[in-house]
């Protein structure tokens, strides 16, 4: 059973990430798994319908959304994930499987009859999307992310900049893909997941007075450059 987690959003400032960042540093620690900077690209393909159907239930704010995403990180090929987020009444759900660069570059060839004999859900779910909703990769979106961890709680607080959009390309291992930055005079996005309860010491670090969450989406972002 996917564990549902509790996330907020909020465009912040280069001065509000340099603030939160040299208190939060003082009691959390890094993302052992980013390696030693906490620091790491990820680079997405998301999907989506003939008529955008994941873009616009984010936009209009629906409370019943999933979409879905091959993803990896710092261009490494060896470990793709195939991921499936949801949002329903306030929670968030991720549920994931392993894909091969071989199984994805079938799939971005529409060959997908593979996916239904996985012993995964989430791939066979993608596939009966893919299949019967029409499923199409739509963008790409890579950005830089620092992560910080906090136990208690198992509170994750990342800072997410650089966020650039693939336009219209789909081959996700372009190593040369052209990409266009986001313009927005708060380019930074502080994101904090966590599972029951917000500690107050976290609560009060990431504050910015002035900032409110929002309905953030990297992904409706990047797709404003090619709707």
């Amino acid at each position: 059973m996917v564990k549902p987690r509790h996330e907020i959003k909020v465009f912040i400032t280069l001065a509000d990430y340099i603030s939160i960042k040299n208190r939060l540093k003082t009691f959390a620690t890094l993302d052992k798994n980013a390696g030693d900077s906490g620091i790491y690209h990820i680079r997405s393909l998301y999907f989506d319908n003939f008529n955008d159907k994941a873009l616009m239930e984010k936009i209009s704010g629906i409370n019943n959304r999933e979409k879905f995403r091959i993803r990896f990180y710092n261009h490494n090929h060896s470990f793709i994930r195939l991921e499936k987020k949801s949002k329903s009444n306030g929670l968030c759900y991720k549920s994931s499987a392993t894909l091969t660069k071989e199984e994805c570059e079938k799939i971005l060839n529409g060959d997908i009859e593979f996916l239904k004999d996985s012993n995964k859900d989430v791939l066979k779910e993608f596939y009966c999307k893919l299949k019967y909703q029409c499923l199409k990769p739509k963008t790409i979106v890579d950005y830089t992310r620092e992560a910080y961890i906090f136990n208690a709680g198992n509170v994750r607080i990342t800072f997410d900049y650089n966020i650039k959009s693939g336009l219209y390309s789909t081959n996700i291992f372009d190593p040369n893909l052209p990409t266009l930055g986001l313009v927005n005079d708060n380019p930074i996005i502080l994101e904090i997941k966590y599972d029951n309860f917000f500690p107050d010491i976290i609560r009060d670090l990431v504050q910015t007075n002035t900032r409110r969450q929002t309905a953030v989406s990297k992904y409706a972002a990047c797709r404003l450059f090619t709707v």
